[in-house]
């Protein structure tokens, strides 16, 4: 038997309808007054202004804030020609803060009160974000394989800039052939590698990623490196330089003054540790919920004021460097890398990881570009350096 809808079957949905235009009109009209103080458009022409294919984008952003802008952008409702500039402008104009949902305030709540970063979650992270594929990360880093910021000062391609760092690191450790060095979060072994080669230093390196760790220890083959797939916290030996770059993004806000109190423990009285970070403006407990969800679960970024507080009556604070606008030009490269690279990696993902990547790349672009925000080095010591530490640029 056919059925056919009845006038009041066709009276209803037309109903529904209107009423589900003027709520998208309502919601709209929010999202755009938003965007207005940013000089942002609905279906503008700029290189900033979205395109919107699914009018419930609206409503979307207003119930699920920062986490749907992502999602929405991953399952192609919007576009931007450029999301690095279009995230600039939101930042600069501040539209992150002051705006929370309600799954936003229980990610808040249980940030204060469960430890995100304890021991039996350590590993993570790895096994979530950088063993996802070592051919991915080749194809988007430089030749070491550095996944951190570079040094542009002088440097005028990836690979100039990464080395750059790393020399930058190594002068301001004031490394000497023979000393025994630990990098904490040595990744694919970059760092270890310079260092073992450069400097004539050996070093160990520890790691929670399984595939950086393997990738790791063949690279540094041969050089007096040791890689181990082992948690900070059960450190219990002494080196004469301690470094850590990229890695106390992961570390908690919960566990900073165990990570200072791990350091201090493991470095000799003259010794000097070194902490390369990317750093907020705010002390906050949490991170982003979209980058928590879809690419680094249980991170956050350290205030100022919390690496100061973990530190605290451990060591004495030597240098505080912050190059932060690098980090723009590092993630663009790394975003020209990607995409220029998509075709060689894209049977092993699919696109939905494309618009994720590119959504990720060029958003941190537009946060380091707008100074929300930092990337630090920090030099520390035990004691203090004798006649005072000589800050190196």
């Amino acid at each position: 038997m056919v059925q056919t809808s009845t006038p009041d079957d066709q009276e209803s949905s037309t109903a529904f309808s209107k009423r589900t235009d003027k709520s998208h009109s309502r919601f709209r009209k929010k999202v755009e007054n938003l965007l207005e103080t940013a000089d942002i458009r609905i279906n503008g022409h700029r290189p900033w202004d979205i395109r919107v294919h699914n009018q419930a984008l609206y409503s979307r952003l207003i119930a699920k804030g920062s986490l749907g802008l992502g999602e929405s952008y991953m399952e192609g409702w919007w576009d931007c020609d450029r999301l690095d500039q279009f995230f600039h402008r939101i930042l600069q104009a501040g539209l992150n803060a002051g705006i929370s949902t309600p799954g936003e305030f229980f990610d808040v709540l249980k940030s204060k009160f469960v430890n995100l970063q304890k021991p039996s979650r350590a590993f993570q992270v790895g096994q979530k974000h950088y063993d996802i594929g070592n051919n991915l990360f080749q194809h988007m880093l430089d030749k070491g394989l550095n996944y951190s910021c570079g040094y542009w000062k002088t440097a005028t391609t990836l690979d100039d800039a990464q080395e750059a760092k790393l020399d930058l690191i190594c002068r301001k450790m004031d490394l000497q052939p023979g000393m025994r060095v630990l990098d904490i979060g040595c990744g694919w072994g970059g760092a270890a590698r310079f260092m073992a080669e450069r400097y004539q230093v050996e070093v160990v390196g520890i790691v929670v990623s399984e595939e950086q760790a393997k990738f790791a220890g063949e690279l540094c083959r041969g050089l007096p490196v040791e890689i181990r797939l082992q948690d900070y916290r059960s450190l219990r030996e002494t080196f004469d330089c301690i470094f850590s770059i990229g890695m106390f993004e992961h570390v908690g806000h919960k566990n900073y003054r165990t990570f200072f109190q791990v350091v201090e423990r493991c470095l000799k009285e003259n010794g000097l540790f070194l902490l390369h970070t990317i750093g907020s403006k705010r002390s906050v407990t949490r991170t982003d919920p979209w980058l928590s969800r879809y690419i680094f679960p249980n991170s956050m970024l350290p205030s100022a004021r919390q690496i100061s507080d973990g530190l605290e009556g451990l060591f004495v604070l030597e240098d505080w460097h912050n190059f932060g606008t690098d980090y723009d030009t590092t993630l663009m490269h790394w975003y020209r890398n990607f995409h220029a690279n998509w075709d060689a990696i894209k049977e092993d993902y699919d696109e939905t990881f494309y618009r994720a990547w590119s959504y990720y790349l060029l958003s941190c672009a537009g946060s380091f570009r707008a100074r929300h925000n930092q990337l630090w080095q920090i030099v520390l010591s035990p004691r203090g350096v004798a006649g005072g530490y000589q800050s190196v640029r």
